[in-house]
Parts: C-alpha cells; sequence; structure tokens
C-alpha cells in the first residue's frame, strides 16, 4: 500500500515515521521546506518525495497542514487522486474543512475523511516529530455522512497499525464545539496566564502547578490564530463560561465569603472527580 503525506510537520512527520516503522508501507512524502525534505529522506521518514505523478498511486493521503492550506491542497488535487483513495485531513477543526472538501470529493470520487489526532506537544517542525508520537492517542475521525462500514473500518485499522489506541467517530460540529473546551480553551488560557507581571518572579516559587499551567503557551501563534478563527463561535462560548465562572471566585474573595468560596472549590472539586 502507497501512503502519502503532505506537510512534514510535528504532526505530519510523526505520520511518516510511524508508518514507515510498521515497515508495511511505502512513504511519499511532501514539505515546502526543501531543508525538511532532505531531513526526511535523510532519515528515513520518507521512502521518496511525493509529486504529481505518484500522487495518483497512492491508496491513502494524509494532509497535515493549516486548515486553509489543507482546503487548497485537496481542491487544487481533486482530479489527481485514484477513485478508491482515501483522503484524510489532520486540522484542528474540522467544519472549515469537511464543508469546503466533501463536495469536491463527491464530484470527483475520491473518500474524504477529516481527521484529528489528539496527540502533539508544545514544540513543532519536523525536528520534534516522533514514531511514537501516537502510541495510544485517540484518532478522532468525522466521516461526513459516510455509511460504508468497510471503509470507516479500514481508516480505523490503519490509524490503530500505526500507533493509535482508539478511533473516536464524530460529526464536524460535534467535534468542533468539544474541542473547543478540550483543547483550544486551555491553550487560551494558558496564553493569558503567563503574561500575569508576576511571571518574571516566578523563579523559585513554582512547582508542578506553573509548568502545567504555561506548557502550552509556547505555541505556534500563527497555526492557533488560524484554528481559534476557524471556530470562533464555540471558542467564544467557552471563554464567557470560563470567564463567568472567574468572576464567581472574585466576587467571593472580595467579599470575604468563605463559604461561597468553599463551595466554589467543592464544585470545582467534584465536577474535576465526574469528568477524570
Amino acid at each position: 500500500m502507497k501512503i502519502g503525506v503532505v506537510g512534514l510537520g510535528l504532526i505530519g512527520g510523526s505520520m511518516a515515521k510511524a508508518i514507515k516503522e510498521t515497515k508495511e508501507y511505502i512513504v511519499y512524502g511532501y514539505d515546502i521546506d526543501e531543508s525538511t525534505m532532505l531531513a526526511a529522506k535523510l532519515t528515513e521518514a520518507i521512502d521518496e518525495p511525493l509529486s504529481e505523478e505518484n500522487l495518483t498511486d497512492c491508496d491513502i493521503v494524509i494532509v497535515s497542514l493549516y486548515p486553509g492550506a489543507t482546503v487548497n491542497y485537496i481542491i487544487n488535487n481533486a482530479d489527481k487522486f485514484k477513485k478508491d483513495c482515501l483522503v484524510f485531513d489532520c486540522s484542528g477543526v474540522k467544519r472549515a474543512v469537511c464543508d469546503k472538501i466533501i463536495p469536491i470529493a463527491n464530484e470527483h470520487g475520491f473518500t474524504f475523511i477529516g481527521g484529528h489526532p489528539m496527540a502533539g506537544t508544545q514544540f513543532w517542525g519536523f525536528g520534534s516529530s516522533r514514531a511514537s508520537l501516537f502510541k495510544g492517542a485517540s484518532m478522532i475521525l468525522t466521516p461526513c455522512g459516510i455509511q460504508d462500514i468497510s471503509i470507516l473500518d479500514k481508516a480505523k485499522r490503519f490509524f490503530e497499525s500505526i500507533g493509535f489506541g482508539d478511533t473516536t467517530f464524530a460529526t464536524p460540529d460535534e467535534h468542533d464545539r468539544i474541542i473547543a473546551f478540550t483543547s483550544q480553551l486551555a491553550h487560551v488560557v494558558s496564553s493569558a496566564y503567563v503574561k500575569s507581571p508576576q511571571a518574571t518572579f516566578r523563579k523559585g516559587f513554582s512547582a508542578g502547578s506553573y509548568k502545567d499551567m504555561t506548557r502550552v503557551a509556547k505555541l505556534n501563534d500563527k497555526m492557533w490564530t488560524e484554528l481559534f478563527l476557524e471556530n470562533s463561535d464555540y471558542l467564544a462560548d467557552e471563554i464567557d463560561t470560563l470567564i463567568n465562572n472567574l468572576q464567581q471566585y472574585r466576587d467571593a474573595l472580595v467579599s470575604g465569603n468563605s463559604e461561597d468560596l468553599s463551595a466554589l472549590l467543592r464544585e470545582g472539586k467534584d465536577a474535576k472527580k465526574q469528568v477524570g
């Protein structure tokens, strides 16, 4: 089976390495950066560069670019995918990609399934990629109306073969609504939290809590700006909820109301117990 990987950053590079590690597939890869292409070839993350010629031979194509670039790539190459080719993306938002690509896939006869690997680090680029990145992780797939169970099973088995622990199926809207809370809000909070003037005095006064809260503040601002804006409705709602919750804590502090503060903290503790 021949696999094409477009975009060899942290996620795409890790995909290529994980696929190659199985020794079951031929991997073609492409990245706009020439030094990344050279590194991918030298480290044997890919067998050959992905070209217009061998793209037509690929059984699976994984597009690991920013949402807008993902849409452009698939549209521009829609006539080059085989009729039975499975095309996945790895974008952190799904409505902005699926809504534009599904009509294109239907028109040209290839199968598109939205994807979002639930794995990553605060670092990016091919140099940070590793074959083990997806070990035990969840792969979210948004089939967008695909009814053929054999296709979904093929997708599930493929991602499990490269290390994913489980596969979660969702609609694009469901994905974006939940991911606004589980991922995007956490990055916003971390970015805002570390801007406190007190952060400059943290040496000798910080431990695990500080590290946990600030880890994802070291982000790829260009990528996350696009992800946030493409999911602005759901993310803004989550920020409003957080602001409302924080206001309750502030009011209890300013008024010196120990009962209210204790109740708020207890509610948070109980909520954590329930969700894990």
